[in-house]
């Protein structure tokens, strides 16, 4: 495959990834629509349904790979379990100590935790470069908490939360992130191994899916409560969550989980523009900062580079395409 060829695709490769993250900072402001249901019940219809609707959809693929598949079902289910507790870690994060706390904590160190697992897995080494792209990321992601904790309830008012309950979200918002870590790497081995990555993504995620069924039976009932509910659990179900795994899914063909997690800082800084454009909320100069700053990581993890050596297991196994992008991620 020629350099230029291969540049293509890594680019591709990067904007699809993009494109989920755009998708999936919709979340926060579509939950507002509907704020009667529970964070379980967004959570299990979201990644519940989303995840059987990719299952359904690579069906074909799906039987077409499954001794590939069946001969890996450790990594699968692994993955479908992470895909399974990370919504219900997410929302129920957000919901114990709010969207900026919960969206900073499960997204913003979710590059971190999955560089250490590639680092234990894979033995991959953190370069210089990736360090910058995160670190800018993470601070301008913090940034952005700090901007809308300025305009939130005191702890412990009438509209605030209690100490324990800020807590309890950061530990749901850790489990969160380590797990979203977890099922795109198990999703990026996958694929890797030579599993096409519809494949891949509609085994984790479907398995997953039908983890979230009963979760979704015992709490939905609110969901059909009204017409502006179902819309909002049927829009996350469709758009962000089905169509932004599956950009997410194509994106992690061509780059590494790491990379790929840290290309989703995006979702924290289009969150917070929505919010401001559609919700009505106001973003204080530290928030806008925080942007600049995430759109910073973005380009430091995308600009070309030189092509590193190649080192350990998970560098052997990436395919061509993902070389150049290396070096903005552990290799």
């Amino acid at each position: 495959m020629t350099g230029a060829v291969a540049q293509r695709s890594v680019g591709l490769g990067a904007l699809c990834v993009l494109a989920a993250s755009v998708l999936w900072g919709t979340t926060g402001t579509a939950a507002t629509f509907a704020p009667g249901v529970g964070p379980l019940a967004i959570g299990a219809v979201a990644m519940g349904l989303g995840g059987l609707l990719q299952a359904l959809i690579a069906a074909p693929l799906i039987t077409r790979h499954a001794p590939a598949l069946r001969a890996r079902r450790g990594t699968v289910l692994l993955g479908a379990l992470a895909v399974a507790v990370y919504p219900l870690a997410f929302y129920s994060s957000m919901r114990l100590a709010g969207v900026a706390v919960g969206t900073v904590v499960s997204i913003g160190t979710a590059p971190l935790a999955s560089a250490l697992i590639e680092r234990a897995v894979d033995r991959r080494h953190l370069t210089r470069r990736w360090k910058l792209g995160a670190a800018l990321g993470l601070t301008g992601t913090v940034l952005l908490c700090l901007a809308e904790a300025v305009h939130a309830p005191a702890p412990g008012g009438p509209d605030g939360r209690s100490v324990a309950g800020t807590l309890l979200g950061v530990g749901l918002g850790l489990i969160a992130a380590t797990t979203y870590a977890l099922y795109s790497w198990t999703a990026h081995r996958l694929i890797t191994d030579g599993i096409p990555s519809r494949a891949a993504m509609g085994a984790v995620f479907g398995v997953g899916g039908l983890l979230l069924v009963p979760v979704l039976l015992l709490t939905g009932a609110p969901l059909l409560a009204s017409w502006s509910a179902a819309a909002v659990g049927a829009y996350m179900a469709l758009v962000p969550m089905f169509a932004g795994y599956v950009l997410f899914g194509w994106g992690l063909a061509h780059v590494p989980a790491s990379t790929a997690t840290t290309l989703s800082l995006l979702e924290p800084a289009v969150a917070a523009v929505l919010a401001v454009l559609v919700v009505g909320e106001r973003l204080p100069a530290v928030g806008w900062a925080g942007v600049a700053l995430v759109v910073a990581c973005l380009a430091v993890l995308t600009a070309p580079g030189r092509r590193p050596a190649v080192r350990g297991r998970g560098a052997r196994v990436e395919t061509a395409v993902a070389e150049r992008i290396r070096d903005a991620s552990p290799s």
